[in-house]
């Protein structure tokens, strides 16, 4: 099989508090986390990586978290220094780096553009200091502009605020205040995407009170995307809106079944070699996936994808994507062929929830975006 484009996935897992809503592989940072140690080991991650890109070039790299800004430019620049030593990067390549505003933050956003970053990903959550404080965010609503502001003047033009909606007690005036704040902000990119209650996280375990109902979510979702379109931003995935030309390019190489490499605790990577797709995972615990860079030979657990789990992996990414897939992209990303797509979707299409247009191009109905998860279960194989 031919390759598809490669992407670099770098976690940096530890935050100042852990978010009550939080399911991502994040830890408490405390007084002195091991973040030399801790880089030196993405270092040695990173040389043993570039074994597995056999030479392909990097479209985009992601430094995710956690709360990647509690590292410092100085972190971030030795970091990207090795990447570029091991790597071969494409032009132009996107380096994202989430952050949170704040004044616990390490670093200006200055020192992150010096160090190579170039583009900055913001978690506000929202702009109402109540709606901050319920979510356990440990900033105001005055240090995201003020982050956001400082990132423009230092530079940075490709900037994506996190918003969500649907929070305790929010009605669809103030969902449309937080968008309006937002977008005032003049971000290249917004995810707008609603809280939901995941699996092992406090709010799973002690549900907050007075959440929006389906309804009135839907409600939300609705005025919220009109009012994103009518300021100039165009949604083209479930939860992403960009201005003209400042799609995540990371995220859709995610999102199209693209390749990409795993360094961090508990990052995950996925690789396609001529006879086979496979994924494999980082310990989750930082102390103990440090430990296990520092062997000499770790031993990485891959899993081979077989047919119905690359059908169900695809569909469940590019499924998310407004304007569909095309199914050439389909065919030469899992090596299935047409007639395993037609055989897989024949229930969602006789259900009205998937459609092939004249051009070849898969995408949901506006029923099968409606109802997603309806659409993406239709894949899921029920194994003995």
């Amino acid at each position: 099989m031919k390759p598809p484009p490669l992407s670099l996935y770098v976690h940096l897992p530890w935050c100042v508090r852990k978010c009550p809503y939080c399911d991502f592989n994040s830890h408490t940072a405390g007084d002195a986390p091991p973040k030399r140690r801790y880089v030196q080991a993405l270092l040695k991650d990173l040389a043993r990586e570039s074994k597995r890109a056999r030479g392909r070039v990097l479209t985009s790299i992601f430094l995710g978290g956690g709360t990647p800004s509690l590292f410092s430019p100085a972190e971030i620049d030795h970091l990207l220094q090795g990447v570029r030593a091991l790597f071969t990067l494409a032009e132009g390549v996107e380096i994202t780096m989430e952050a949170n505003p704040g004044t616990v933050e390490c670093g200006s956003p200055a020192g992150y553009r010096d160090a190579g970053v170039t583009r900055l990903s913001v978690g506000a959550q929202s702009f109402d200091d109540g709606l901050l404080s319920a979510l356990g965010r440990i900033h105001s609503s005055d240090d995201i502009v003020r982050a956001v502001r400082e990132a423009q003047d230092s530079g940075f033009d490709n900037i994506n605020i996190d918003v969500m909606h649907s929070l305790p007690g929010q009605t669809i005036e103030l969902a449309m205040a937080d968008l309006i704040a937002a977008i005032e902000l003049q971000p290249a990119h917004i995810s707008w995407y609603q809280l939901t209650l995941e699996p092992n996280t406090v709010f799973h375990a002690r549900p907050p009170a007075n959440l929006p109902d389906d309804d009135l979510a839907f409600e939300i979702q609705e005025h919220g995307q009109a009012l994103i379109a009518d300021h100039g931003y165009t949604q083209y995935e479930i939860s992403a809106y960009a201005q003209d030309g400042r799609q995540c390019k990371h995220n859709l190489n995610y999102w199209l079944f693209g390749d990409y490499l795993a360094v961090g605790a508990g990052a995950h990577g996925k690789l396609t070699t001529q006879d086979e797709i496979y994924r494999y995972q980082k310990p989750a615990n930082p102390l103990q996936y440090m430990k296990f860079q520092e062997t000499d030979d770790p031993e990485i657990t891959r899993t081979v994808l077989d047919r119905d789990d690359l059908m169900f992996e695809f569909m469940l990414n590019a499924l998310r994507l407004n304007d569909g897939f095309a199914e050439n992209v389909f065919l030469q990303r899992t090596g299935l062929s047409t007639s395993d797509l037609i055989d897989a979707t024949r229930n969602a299409r006789q259900r009205g929830l998937i459609e092939r247009d004249n051009n070849e191009i898969w995408k949901p109905t506006e029923l099968g975006g409606r109802f997603l998860n309806d659409l993406q279960s239709e894949f899921i194989v029920q194994r003995a």
